[in-house]
């Protein structure tokens, strides 16, 4: 019967024919037989089952085999005893060089047939050490699936005891080195079914046997944490974590990171391969081990694995949420990697130019699962927009990018940051600074953030860019018995002549700390300011009187140079003075009272006071601060602040008032005033910084600069509980109060009051108000009538004929930003320029300066944005829209240098007969030596450091081949169907752009 089924399945007749034929083999194959038939019948069925070249042949095999396995057991347990099972194990079947893949297949047929046969027991024995052996020789992933289906179906030829941990862990080697060589759908999807045929194997030894699973988790822990120059191992053992239970992880984690064994270099190589597996598709609880290890690693303070790690791998983590199936796991470990990178913007700011490419891709996808994620990712972002603010350029994309998701409030940003800190200590990360190999492009160098001291940090590069101040603190000579002076010089020396891309201002930190500042709380910037500039001040004038009647032996100066060489540094720098008069509406009896000041702290006006453009809060007439003596008769009152009266027409002849004015700054479509212009010396039709009007523009409804100073110069009424004490009447009376400027300062600063105490919550409220900042402003200061006479004789531009007042002309060179809600948390940064003289150095003393027509445009001078230890290029555009974009972020403090004209000028040429105007002074010998080792000494642990992270990057694990990076897909979004990331569904169209 074997000859006659063997010529049937040899011919060539068609298969329908010779299916009638072998089913006439297969009946009578049920009736009995003699053993020799049946033996010769095993042998054909083996044949054609393991060697059969088509699967017709094989199937034949297989149906005879199955019956004579149910009619004929005797002849059958005989047949497929243990010393065949051996030989086909061990030698294989068929020719050399053809053996069969189908032997594991055949034994899993045939053991139904044996399983209460005598010789059973054997059979299993001999299979749990054959499998073993097996699996130690690494099968391929289909023959390693035949042998986790063969031992699923009968669990009897598992191994047991030490064999069956030795087989656990060789079977999690034989995973680690499961490759899919092919990026065909059908064969990703076979790949992905045999490696859950594998994984699903262990799960069910661990079920029974919870004692081989801390062993093999061993086993794959030194698999992927192995530093040695291999392959790298394989994905698919994220599917061998999945099954591990819940249960388990945090003694797991505890027992790795506080393992003194391992050593850093091979933590980082097993937490980056894990990080890979975020693109394994359908593996469940695989972020949550992610998560479980990287917390872990926060908890034993191994800050610098998880930067490392982080940065390199962020962006690939980032690129998985292209694709939905592995999308929850990947945004998951995104949140984590991102959150609880607190102590630096570099993670975040490498996810920055591809956001907006994915959330338009997540759009277009149009699913729910693009939908959830979308919103989480705008969450994500703006946790991050408000933990590191301050980069308005950067942001702006993004920004836009997000515009149309939900925003989450503070209280959210807040939790979500506080719980996922690496640690509450943010001391203990204070080493782990950004790294930045050289300095910044702009040649400028940044300030190390020594724990919420942004607020220093700002105040110190506005300062510095002060030119004059800096030059002028580099020129004090040594032993000036200054201490905070001197620590001031020490770091705008290093911050001029520093190699590095930070510095750290420690010890300048230390000495001039306010004592009523908590250590690493958020402070006012503003109260910071007049603090330092309060010490310096008071620091210089003890050291004056120290030395006061040794210099008034010698003293023969003129009066003018008497009135600046006896000022202080910070009194010739930023003190200008103010005179405040108050007048009584009964006896019109005015006192006043000069006083000294380094900056003007302008409140907001009621939100009932119009505002008029972008010039004034107040008619005209109302604005200019002229006092005049009390008048004789009515008659006299027409120059007086105190009168309202009816505004000049153009044709007439009386003095115009005088207000804080801008250049190049008016509202859209409305010509400058000709009158104001006439103020100013200046033909508004012929200014060039006119044309940048728009720039400059403010929206109609929000405030501007020169409006709240004219707010801070507008008279005050004094009536109910606020009334006036009269000397002259000596009693209380109703009164006016009135505040002019009556010197102006060299630099002027300017603090916008935004905060304020709200009763009701009991904080520190902002004012969040966009005001508008021009880049030149013009300030009325009230002189003496003589000067007044003097300044017109010469054509002095900001002289007004009769009015007993001077505008003085300002630039703008720095504008510190607040981004946040309270004064006592958010950030600060500023934007910077270094402003020079209109008059150049030489000019005759008696010439006219140089009209702003023949400046170079303000416009035109580089702006930097300082921001801790980043510094990048700016400009002004930036510095006018970055309220428009972020809302939070608003102009707190504002740093002006007067444009020196012929008053000002005595100052200028002061300092520069003192050298510290032209070109940058000469240190001294012990502060150049200490830049000069401090060089040699950066560029040293530049060179340990390029060593040091050369090993840690080469012991990172590269990814897999079947990666995709997110720039992969640049040219998809054309495709269409399963192929582009933007198909969505989940379904296995997604495979294609995927893992493999």
């Amino acid at each position: 019967m074997d000859k006659i089924l063997e010529a049937v399945v040899m011919s060539s007749y068609p298969n329908n024919v010779k299916q009638g034929l072998v089913r006439r083999v297969i009946e009578a194959a049920k009736q009995p037989m003699d053993s020799e038939q049946c033996w010769s019948m095993l042998e054909l069925s083996t044949k054609l089952y393991l060697t059969g070249d088509t699967k017709y042949k094989r199937e034949i095999g297989k149906e005879v085999l199955e019956v004579y396995g149910h009619y004929h057991p005797e002849e059958f347990e005989e047949f497929f005893n243990v010393h065949f099972l051996l030989s086909l194990l061990q030698e294989g079947y068929g020719p050399l060089g053809k053996r069969s893949h189908y032997v594991l297949d055949y034994i899993q047929l045939g053991l139904q047939f044996v399983l209460e046969s005598p010789s059973a027991n054997s059979i299993f024995s001999l299979l749990r050490i054959e499998v073993l052996r097996k699996v130690c020789e690494r099968p391929s992933p289909k023959q390693c699936a035949k042998i986790s289906k063969l031992l699923t179906q009968h669990p009897q030829c598992i191994p047991t005891g030490k064999h069956q941990l030795l087989f656990c862990q060789q079977l999690i080697r034989c995973i680690g080195q499961f490759q899919c060589v092919s990026e065909g759908e059908e064969e990703i999807m076979e790949f992905l079914e045999q490696v859950n045929k594998v994984s699903g194997l262990l799960q069910r030894i661990w079920r029974t046997q919870t004692s081989a699973i801390l062993p093999s988790l061993k086993e794959l822990f030194t698999i992927i944490s192995s530093t040695e120059e291999q392959e790298a191992p394989s994905n698919a053992l994220a599917s061998v974590v999945q099954f591990v239970p819940l249960e388990l992880m945090d003694g797991v984690i505890r027992n790795l990171t506080n393992d003194d064994s391992i050593t850093d270099v091979q933590m980082m190589m097993a937490i980056g391969r894990m990080i890979d597996w975020v693109s394994w598709p359908l593996g469940k609880n695989i972020d949550k081990w992610i998560i479980a290890l990287l917390k872990g690693l926060a908890a034993v303070k191994k800050f610098s694995i998880l930067i490392e790690v982080t940065l390199s791998k962020i962006e690939k983590v980032f690129s998985k949420l292209l694709y939905p199936i592995v999308r929850e796991g990947a945004l998951s470990v995104l949140q984590y990697m991102l959150l609880s990178f607190q102590h630096s913007h570099e993670a975040f700011h490498l996810l920055l130019p591809h956001i907006p490419r994915l959330v338009a891709s997540l759009k277009k996808e149009d699913s729910n699962s693009a939908t959830s994620s979308l919103e989480q990712l705008a969450e994500l972002i703006h946790c991050m927009f408000f933990r590191f603010s301050g980069f308005p350029d950067l942001y702006e994309p993004v920004l836009e990018a997000v515009k149309a998701l939900p925003i989450p409030n503070e209280d959210r940003i807040k939790h979500l940051l506080g719980q996922n800190a690496w640690t509450s200590q943010k001391n203990e990360l204070a080493c782990f600074y950004p790294r930045l190999a050289s300095k910044s492009e702009t040649g400028k160098i940044g300030l190390i953030n020594l724990g919420n001291t942004c607020y220093m940090n700002s105040i110190i590069q506005s300062l510095f860019m002060a030119s004059d101040f800096r030059h002028s603190v580099l020129n004090l000579t040594e032993g000036n018995s200054q201490p905070l002076m001197t620590k001031l010089q020490w770091l705008f020396a290093f911050l001029e002549h520093s190699q590095r891309p930070a510095i750290s201002p420690e010890s300048f930190l230390s000495a001039s700390w306010p004592p009523w500042f908590t250590p690493g709380a958020q402070q006012d910037c503003s109260e910071y300011l007049k603090y330092l500039l309060d010490r310096l001040h008071e620091e210089e004038k003890t050291g004056k009187r120290i030395y006061q009647k040794l210099k008034e032996s010698s003293l023969t100066s003129q009066a003018v140079e008497h009135h600046y060489l006896n000022k202080t540094l910070i009194e010739k720098m930023f003190g200008g003075k103010m005179m405040t008069k108050i007048r009584c509406l009964k006896c019109l009896n005015v006192s006043s009272r000069e006083e000294a000041f380094t900056d003007l702290s302008l409140a907001f006006p009621p939100s009932d006071r119009n505002v008029h453009g972008s010039t004034s809060v107040l008619p005209v007439e109302e604005i200019g601060p002229q006092f005049i003596d009390p008048p004789e008769n009515a008659g006299q009152l027409m120059g007086s602040p105190w009168i309202r009266r009816k505004a000049p027409m153009a044709s007439d002849h009386a003095a115009p008032s005088v207000s804080v004015e801008t250049l190049g700054f008016q509202e859209r479509g409305e010509a400058a005033n000709p009158i104001r212009g006439n103020d100013v010396g200046v033909d508004a039709t012929k200014d060039p910084l006119s044309t940048f009007g728009e720039q400059a523009c403010a929206p109609k409804d929000s405030r501007s600069v020169p409006d709240l100073i004219n707010y801070f110069l507008s008279p005050e009424r004094l009536t109910a509980e606020n009334k006036y004490h009269c000397e002259k009447c000596a009693s209380l009376q109703d009164a006016e109060k009135v505040a002019e400027l009556t010197e102006g300062p060299h630099y002027l600063i300017l603090t916008l009051l935004r905060f304020s105490f709200d009763p009701r919550t009991m904080k520190r409220k902002k004012i969040l108000d966009n005001v508008s900042i021009p880049v030149v402003l013009k300030l009325p200061i009230l002189v003496a009538p003589e000067e007044t006479e003097e300044g017109c004789q010469h054509g002095k531009s900001g002289a007004v004929p009769g009015s007993g007042f001077m505008t003085v002309v300002y630039d703008l060179c720095s504008v510190v930003v607040h981004s946040g809600i309270s004064s006592e948390s958010g950030h600060y940064y500023c934007y910077s320029r270094e402003c020079t003289d209109t008059v150049p150095h030489g000019q005759p003393r008696d010439g006219v300066p140089k009209p702003a027509s023949d400046k170079q445009l303000d416009f035109e001078i580089q702006w930097y944005l300082f921001n801790d230890t980043r510094v990048s290029f700016s400009s002004f555009e930036s510095v006018s829209n970055v309220t428009s974009f972020f809302p939070k972020d608003t102009a707190y403090v504002l740093f002006y240098r007067q444009r020196p004209d012929r008053q000002s000028c005595l100052l200028h040429e002061a300092l520069a007969e003192a050298g510290c105007l032209h070109g940058e002074p000469s240190l001294h010998k012990d502060l150049m030596e200490a830049i000069s080792k401090d060089n040699i000494l950066f560029l040293q642990e530049q060179e340990k450091e390029a060593r040091n992270r050369a090993a840690y990057i080469s012991a990172l694990p590269k990814s897999p081949l079947w990666w995709r990076d997110l720039d992969r897909d640049k040219d998809d979004d054309s495709s269409s169907g399963g192929c582009s990331p933007a198909a969505g569904g989940g379904g296995s169209g997604s495979f294609h752009g995927l893992v493999f």
